[in-house]
């Protein structure tokens, strides 16, 4: 069993690295369907809802808890529920992260995870917080 216990520096400086490897116009695409085993592991089934980019770099770190910078509205392209998204860097095939989508204590809450294609996506906000395990 791990009991690591990592300083804010320690967190800070990993989510700066993860900052830096996104870099700036990352996307955020949203799916139905089953979240792959990890983020290494490639799309397969899982239906594309809606993409939404970042406008600018990723996002900012304080202690360990990422703040998503400014996410642009996205227009769904297909209808479904969402499961899970994947953040890519900007080109849109370099994966940076795979998380859980629900409507309450999911890695990305939305307000509804019914959507409707062309529908107008919005992410008002997100953290992402490195636990300290």
């Amino acid at each position: 069993m791990s009991n690591l216990k990592y300083s804010n520096g320690t967190r800070h400086s990993q989510n700066e690295g993860l900052i830096t490897y996104a870099g700036s116009g990352a996307i955020i695409n949203i799916y139905g369907g089953t979240q792959p085993t990890n983020a290494n592991t490639a799309l397969s089934g899982q239906t594309l809802l809606v993409s939404c980019a970042l406008a600018g770099i990723f996002g900012t770190d304080t202690n360990g808890t990422l703040t998503l910078g400014t996410v642009n509205n996205g227009t769904a392209v297909a209808s479904g529920t969402a499961t899970f998204f994947r953040i890519t860097k900007s080109d849109g095939t370099t994966v940076v992260m795979d998380g859980s989508v629900g409507t309450s204590g999911a890695d990305m809450n939305l307000d509804n995870t019914s959507i409707a294609t062309g529908q107008t996506v919005t992410i008002t906000s997100g953290t992402i917080i490195r636990a300290n395990q």
